[in-house]
Protein backbone atom coordinates (compact mmCIF):
# COMPACT_ATOMS: atom_id res chain seq x y z
CA UNK A 1 0.00 0.00 0.00
CA UNK A 2 1.49 3.32 -1.18
CA UNK A 3 1.71 6.36 1.94
CA UNK A 4 -0.55 9.48 1.81
CA UNK A 5 0.45 12.43 3.75
CA UNK A 6 -2.17 14.90 5.11
CA UNK A 7 -0.39 18.15 5.54
CA UNK A 8 -2.73 20.23 8.82
CA UNK A 9 -2.24 23.81 7.69
CA UNK A 10 -4.19 26.24 10.62
CA UNK A 11 -5.08 29.48 9.69
CA UNK A 12 -6.10 32.75 10.90
CA UNK A 13 -6.18 35.69 8.56
CA UNK A 14 -3.80 33.84 5.82
CA UNK A 15 -5.85 35.06 2.76
CA UNK A 16 -2.43 35.89 0.73
CA UNK A 17 -0.40 33.12 2.11
CA UNK A 18 -3.22 30.48 1.80
CA UNK A 19 -3.04 30.35 -1.91
CA UNK A 20 1.03 30.10 -2.25
CA UNK A 21 1.32 27.48 0.36
CA UNK A 22 -1.35 25.17 -1.53
CA UNK A 23 0.18 25.89 -4.80
CA UNK A 24 4.07 25.05 -3.81
CA UNK A 25 2.67 22.17 -1.54
CA UNK A 26 0.67 19.99 -4.86
CA UNK A 27 3.28 20.98 -6.99
CA UNK A 28 5.73 19.04 -4.61
CA UNK A 29 3.45 16.08 -4.04
CA UNK A 30 2.65 15.87 -7.85
CA UNK A 31 6.21 16.32 -9.12
CA UNK A 32 6.98 13.51 -6.55
CA UNK A 33 4.32 11.27 -7.39
CA UNK A 34 2.83 11.03 -3.74
CA UNK A 35 -1.00 10.83 -2.69
CA UNK A 36 -2.18 13.98 -0.45
CA UNK A 37 -4.13 16.26 1.36
CA UNK A 38 -4.38 19.85 2.56
CA UNK A 39 -6.26 20.15 5.79
CA UNK A 40 -6.74 23.90 6.21
CA UNK A 41 -8.18 24.64 9.67
CA UNK A 42 -9.34 27.82 9.71
CA UNK A 43 -10.48 29.74 13.00
CA UNK A 44 -13.55 32.10 11.08
CA UNK A 45 -10.74 34.44 9.93
CA UNK A 46 -12.01 37.73 9.73
CA UNK A 47 -9.91 38.71 6.20
CA UNK A 48 -12.09 35.47 4.90
CA UNK A 49 -9.24 33.07 4.38
CA UNK A 50 -12.15 29.92 4.13
CA UNK A 51 -13.12 31.68 1.21
CA UNK A 52 -9.83 31.39 -0.39
CA UNK A 53 -9.72 27.83 0.62
CA UNK A 54 -12.97 27.09 -1.18
CA UNK A 55 -11.46 28.72 -4.61
CA UNK A 56 -8.47 26.49 -3.78
CA UNK A 57 -10.94 23.14 -3.74
CA UNK A 58 -12.33 23.81 -6.61
CA UNK A 59 -9.01 24.17 -8.30
CA UNK A 60 -7.70 21.13 -6.83
CA UNK A 61 -10.33 19.17 -5.91
CA UNK A 62 -11.68 18.74 -2.61
CA UNK A 63 -10.39 15.12 -2.27
CA UNK A 64 -6.71 17.21 -2.09
CA UNK A 65 -7.74 20.51 0.06
CA UNK A 66 -10.13 19.77 2.85
CA UNK A 67 -11.43 22.77 4.42
CA UNK A 68 -12.22 22.60 8.35
CA UNK A 69 -14.13 26.08 9.29
CA UNK A 70 -14.39 26.63 13.42
CA UNK A 71 -16.32 29.32 14.83
CA UNK A 72 -13.53 31.45 16.33
CA UNK A 73 -9.87 31.77 17.13
CA UNK A 74 -9.60 28.51 19.50
CA UNK A 75 -5.64 28.29 19.27
CA UNK A 76 -2.69 26.10 17.54
CA UNK A 77 -2.91 23.42 19.54
CA UNK A 78 -6.36 22.65 19.15
CA UNK A 79 -6.37 23.65 15.52
CA UNK A 80 -3.96 20.88 15.25
CA UNK A 81 -6.37 18.17 17.24
CA UNK A 82 -9.52 19.14 15.25
CA UNK A 83 -7.29 18.62 11.78
CA UNK A 84 -6.24 15.25 12.72
CA UNK A 85 -9.98 13.63 13.29
CA UNK A 86 -9.96 14.00 9.26
CA UNK A 87 -6.85 13.26 8.09
CA UNK A 88 -6.84 10.22 5.90
CA UNK A 89 -3.30 9.96 5.08
CA UNK A 90 -1.08 7.56 7.54
CA UNK A 91 1.46 10.28 7.89
CA UNK A 92 0.40 13.60 8.97
CA UNK A 93 2.77 16.41 8.55
CA UNK A 94 2.01 20.25 10.55
CA UNK A 95 3.61 23.37 8.92
CA UNK A 96 2.34 26.81 9.06
CA UNK A 97 0.51 28.47 6.30
CA UNK A 98 2.88 31.91 6.68
CA UNK A 99 5.29 30.84 4.02
CA UNK A 100 7.49 29.94 6.64
CA UNK A 101 7.86 26.25 5.83
CA UNK A 102 9.05 25.68 2.45
CA UNK A 103 7.79 22.65 1.05
CA UNK A 104 10.95 21.62 -0.88
CA UNK A 105 12.29 20.54 2.87
CA UNK A 106 9.24 17.76 2.60
CA UNK A 107 10.71 15.09 0.53
CA UNK A 108 13.56 15.21 2.75
CA UNK A 109 11.97 14.22 5.49
CA UNK A 110 10.20 11.59 3.82
CA UNK A 111 13.61 10.36 2.97
CA UNK A 112 15.03 10.65 6.46
CA UNK A 113 11.72 8.85 8.04
CA UNK A 114 11.92 5.95 5.20
CA UNK A 115 15.94 5.48 6.50
CA UNK A 116 15.34 5.15 9.76
CA UNK A 117 11.68 4.00 10.04
CA UNK A 118 11.40 7.19 12.67
CA UNK A 119 8.24 7.58 14.09
CA UNK A 120 8.51 11.38 14.30
CA UNK A 121 10.92 13.53 12.12
CA UNK A 122 11.32 17.13 12.67
CA UNK A 123 13.21 20.18 11.17
CA UNK A 124 15.70 21.71 13.16
CA UNK A 125 17.31 25.38 12.20
CA UNK A 126 19.84 24.99 14.64
CA UNK A 127 21.89 22.09 13.56
CA UNK A 128 23.53 21.09 10.28
CA UNK A 129 22.85 23.40 6.98
CA UNK A 130 19.87 25.09 8.98
CA UNK A 131 18.87 28.70 9.92
CA UNK A 132 16.67 31.21 9.60
CA UNK A 133 16.15 34.26 7.10
CA UNK A 134 14.28 37.43 7.71
CA UNK A 135 14.48 37.66 11.04
CA UNK A 136 16.15 40.54 13.08
CA UNK A 137 18.04 40.53 16.25
CA UNK A 138 15.91 40.67 18.31
CA UNK A 139 13.81 38.10 17.03
CA UNK A 140 16.59 35.39 16.83
CA UNK A 141 17.85 36.34 20.08
CA UNK A 142 14.11 35.26 21.41
CA UNK A 143 14.02 32.31 19.41
CA UNK A 144 17.78 30.64 20.71
CA UNK A 145 16.90 31.53 24.58
CA UNK A 146 13.33 30.33 23.88
CA UNK A 147 14.93 27.10 22.62
CA UNK A 148 18.12 27.19 25.35
CA UNK A 149 15.29 27.06 28.24
CA UNK A 150 13.85 24.16 26.93
CA UNK A 151 17.07 22.25 26.02
CA UNK A 152 17.70 23.14 29.65
CA UNK A 153 15.19 22.55 31.43
CA UNK A 154 13.42 20.11 29.43
CA UNK A 155 15.67 17.92 27.42
CA UNK A 156 13.90 16.74 24.98
CA UNK A 157 16.82 15.39 22.90
CA UNK A 158 16.22 17.42 19.61
CA UNK A 159 18.17 20.12 18.84
CA UNK A 160 15.05 22.66 17.75
CA UNK A 161 12.07 21.76 20.23
CA UNK A 162 10.48 24.81 19.62
CA UNK A 163 10.39 24.27 15.65
CA UNK A 164 6.75 23.51 14.15
CA UNK A 165 7.51 21.33 11.11
CA UNK A 166 6.70 17.86 11.57
CA UNK A 167 6.31 14.53 9.52
CA UNK A 168 4.27 12.06 11.77
CA UNK A 169 3.27 8.82 11.61
CA UNK A 170 -0.40 9.08 11.87
CA UNK A 171 -0.77 6.75 14.66
CA UNK A 172 1.66 8.10 16.63
CA UNK A 173 1.20 11.73 16.49
CA UNK A 174 -2.83 10.83 17.16
CA UNK A 175 -1.61 8.82 20.24
CA UNK A 176 1.11 11.81 21.84
CA UNK A 177 -2.39 14.37 20.71
CA UNK A 178 -4.73 12.33 23.18
CA UNK A 179 -2.49 13.28 26.04
CA UNK A 180 -1.31 16.95 25.11
CA UNK A 181 -2.88 19.40 27.23
CA UNK A 182 -1.04 22.55 26.43
CA UNK A 183 -2.24 25.08 23.89
CA UNK A 184 -0.26 27.85 21.70
CA UNK A 185 2.94 27.39 20.81
CA UNK A 186 3.75 25.41 23.97
CA UNK A 187 1.78 22.72 22.17
CA UNK A 188 4.65 21.84 19.78
CA UNK A 189 7.18 21.11 22.51
CA UNK A 190 5.02 19.00 24.32
CA UNK A 191 4.52 17.03 21.80
CA UNK A 192 8.71 16.13 21.38
CA UNK A 193 8.66 16.15 25.28
CA UNK A 194 6.23 13.25 25.32
CA UNK A 195 7.18 11.38 22.39
CA UNK A 196 10.68 10.93 24.29
CA UNK A 197 8.83 10.02 27.71
CA UNK A 198 7.14 7.34 25.28
CA UNK A 199 10.22 6.39 23.59
CA UNK A 200 9.02 7.14 20.15
CA UNK A 201 11.88 7.64 17.37
CA UNK A 202 12.58 11.03 15.94
CA UNK A 203 15.04 12.46 13.41
CA UNK A 204 15.80 15.68 12.51
CA UNK A 205 16.01 17.28 9.26
CA UNK A 206 17.74 20.87 8.68
CA UNK A 207 16.05 23.28 7.53
CA UNK A 208 15.82 27.55 6.81
CA UNK A 209 12.81 29.04 8.45
CA UNK A 210 11.88 32.07 6.63
CA UNK A 211 10.07 35.37 8.03
CA UNK A 212 6.75 35.85 6.75
CA UNK A 213 6.46 37.88 4.08
CA UNK A 214 2.39 38.49 3.90
CA UNK A 215 0.16 39.56 7.12
CA UNK A 216 1.35 39.84 10.81
CA UNK A 217 2.88 37.62 13.03
CA UNK A 218 1.41 36.06 15.66
CA UNK A 219 4.37 36.35 18.35
CA UNK A 220 3.74 38.93 20.83
CA UNK A 221 4.20 39.94 24.14
CA UNK A 222 1.44 37.61 25.44
CA UNK A 223 2.78 34.59 23.73
CA UNK A 224 5.87 35.07 25.11
CA UNK A 225 4.42 35.05 28.63
CA UNK A 226 2.50 32.06 27.78
CA UNK A 227 5.33 30.36 26.31
CA UNK A 228 7.11 30.20 29.72
CA UNK A 229 4.26 29.59 31.61
CA UNK A 230 4.07 26.36 29.90
CA UNK A 231 7.42 25.64 29.96
CA UNK A 232 7.71 26.13 33.60
CA UNK A 233 4.65 23.35 33.59
CA UNK A 234 5.93 21.30 31.50
CA UNK A 235 9.02 21.04 33.77
CA UNK A 236 7.24 20.26 36.73
CA UNK A 237 4.79 17.60 34.67
CA UNK A 238 7.86 15.78 33.83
Amino acid sequence: MSNKYSVIVPTYNEKENLPIIVTMLATMFEENKLEYEIVVVDDNSPDLTWRVAQDLQKVYGEDHVVLLRREGKLGLGSAYLHGIKFCKGNFVIIMDADLSHHPKHIPDFIKKQKEGNYDIVTGTRYAGAGGVCGWNLQRKLISRVANYLAQVMLNPGVSDLTGSFRLCKRNVIESIMSEVKSVGYVFQMEIMVRAKKRGYSVGEVPIVFIDRVYGESKLGGNEIVQYLKGLVNLFYSF
